[in-house]
């Protein structure tokens, strides 16, 4: 018996979250850009309730982002924080730095925990020393292929989830760099007015001189400069042998995306993991599924399968 996967994707407001709710997504990542980078809304305490209540109410699922490379400051108030989102209801928090699972076990000792380690979640071996620990599931590193992504589901207890949409993140830095040359052309008279914090909705680009055609996105917060892919993750075709394996859960990556793509995104997707759970022997991909989303993509971004079906040399 299949089992089914949860349908997770980030969202930028309690709004957002409505839409995306009725499109057909079970689970959300949202959070407080004091412990959580990349997030496409700011969500304090209050509004974290009042998600959790929102998605309870519809049977979905809200897991608070404390991804970020905390600092000392940062360390010392994670207990409270911790408190303030086992208070709100709030299902799951993914955790990177074991500083988060400390706090959380004397904080809150009931609350679930997804490792995320980005680039290094790549073992099952790894995976089962955190679950060991206390977290209850597995965020694979984006540049795991095929068959290492079902190696480490074959050798786990953990609740394993696989990201199949959207762009990843390639680097980061903790410095603003983006802000800082600005204000270095500023300096020199060159540039004036130019807004340099946050998501950027006119688009701000690395473009390499040896792929002039490629762009890779830059979202810069106030924890540093992220740069993402050039291209955006696309498994919908290819769904079925993830939901053979019995993955647990299939994230999607709405950052620097507008409501209506994700909302599309969600709804195809939706479609083929409700198809293949309703019939796994007679299930077939529905070229629509995939048609609806390449309606909405942006022609200078490219839907691949990632690192999925690449060969791994080390």
């Amino acid at each position: 018996m299949a089992t089914k996967p949860e349908l997770l994707i980030d969202a930028a407001s309690l709004a957002d979250m409505e839409r995306l709710i009725e499109a057909g997504a079970d689970a959300f990542v949202i959070g407080d850009s004091r412990y959580g980078m990349r997030l496409p809304g700011e969500f304090d305490a209050a509004a974290m309730a009042e998600a959790a209540k929102l998605a309870h109410r519809h049977g979905a699922a809200v897991y608070a982002s404390l991804n970020n490379v905390m600092d000392n400051a940062t360390v010392a108030s994670l207990p409270e924080y911790l408190r303030e989102l086992a208070a709100a209801n709030i299902d799951a928090v993914v955790f990177g730095d074991p500083a988060v699972l400390m706090a959380a076990r004397a904080a809150a000792p009931e609350m679930k925990l997804h490792w995320n380690a980005e680039m290094t979640s790549t073992n099952y071996a790894t995976a089962n020393y955190w679950g060991r620990r206390g977290a209850s599931r597995v965020v694979l590193a984006r540049e795991l292929n095929m068959d290492q992504v079902l190696d480490v589901k074959r050798n786990t207890d953990m609740a394993v989830q696989v990201q199949v949409h959207g762009m990843t993140n390639i680097y980061h830095s903790k410095r603003p760099l983006v802000h800082n040359y600005f204000e270095h052309q500023r300096k020199d008279g060159s540039v004036e007015n130019v807004p340099v914090h946050g998501k950027r909705e006119d688009g701000l680009y690395l473009i390499e001189a040896e792929r002039p055609n490629e762009r890779f996105p830059i979202y810069e917060d106030v924890y540093g400069t992220h740069i993402m892919s050039s291209d955006d993750i696309c498994m919908i075709e290819n769904l079925h042998e993830l939901m053979e394996a019995n993955i647990d859960s299939f994230r999607i990556e709405g950052l620097l995306k507008s409501s209506t793509y994700n909302e599309t995104v969600v709804r195809a997707y939706r479609a083929a993991i409700d198809a293949y759970i309703a019939d796994p022997l007679g299930y077939a991909f529905d070229e629509a599924w995939l048609d609806s989303i390449v309606k909405q993509q942006d022609p200078d971004r490219e839907l691949s399968y990632g690192f999925f079906y690449k060969e791994q040399v080390y």
